[in-house]
């Protein structure tokens, strides 16, 4: 597979997009309102933001390392159509709305740090920002840009749930923002499949 050479710009729009997605994508999402339900429950905020800093940068640094190797492992245009249907099923899968679960009491016990750690940790996997990590990654061969990007996507969605709380829930135009988000991901998924040559350079 040939290598493919990445120009300072091809990094800022890995990043960008990533960014852009994930924030979007995080609107409404069953880990944002995790974020609500900390910080109703342990009103310190400055913890739990480290704590999804810290969550996030683990899960996304596994997805974004995911979606390096398989680059490595799938034939360029497999890849092509393997991460084109990602994306057009991700925009399907962000208008389904989620359902928080309430984090187990068992974990009060590690204190307001250890316990968003681990419950964003286990909250992301599988999530559709997770899985949107691998297939930017895979996209775009910029690891760390695309978990940068990812992650400050969830820090942009996160932070002001955990310092507003509900003072901002009522007012998000959550369906609007996950159309938009939607969108972006179809668009993306549509280019991948169309245009071919794109994904032969890498």
């Amino acid at each position: 597979m040939v290598n493919r050479q990445f120009r300072p710009v091809d990094i800022m729009e890995a990043f960008l997009i990533s960014t852009g997605i994930v924030a979007l994508a995080e609107i409404g999402d069953k880990t944002q309102l995790l974020a609500f339900i900390l910080a109703a429950k342990f009103r310190r905020p400055w913890p739990i933001i480290l704590g999804i800093l810290v969550a996030t940068v683990a899960n996304h640094g596994l997805a974004g390392a995911l979606g390096a190797w398989i680059t490595t492992q799938v034939a360029p245009e497999t890849l092509r159509w393997v991460l084109g249907l990602s994306f057009l099923a991700m925009a399907i899968w962000i208008l389904i709305p989620d359902k928080a679960d309430e984090e187990d009491e068992s974990l009060a016990r590690f204190g307001v740090f250890g316990t968003t750690l681990i419950a964003f940790f286990l909250a992301e996997m599988g999530d559709k920002t997770q899985v949107a990590t691998v297939a930017l990654a895979a996209q775009y061969h910029a690891f760390v840009a695309v978990v940068m990007g990812t992650t400050l996507g969830m820090m942009i969605a996160n932070v002001p749930a955990v310092l507003l709380g509900e003072r901002i829930a009522q007012r998000m135009p959550t369906r609007l923002v996950h159309g938009v988000a939607a969108a972006i991901f179809a668009v993306i998924g549509a280019l991948t499949l169309l245009l071919p040559q794109q994904m032969g350079s890498l």
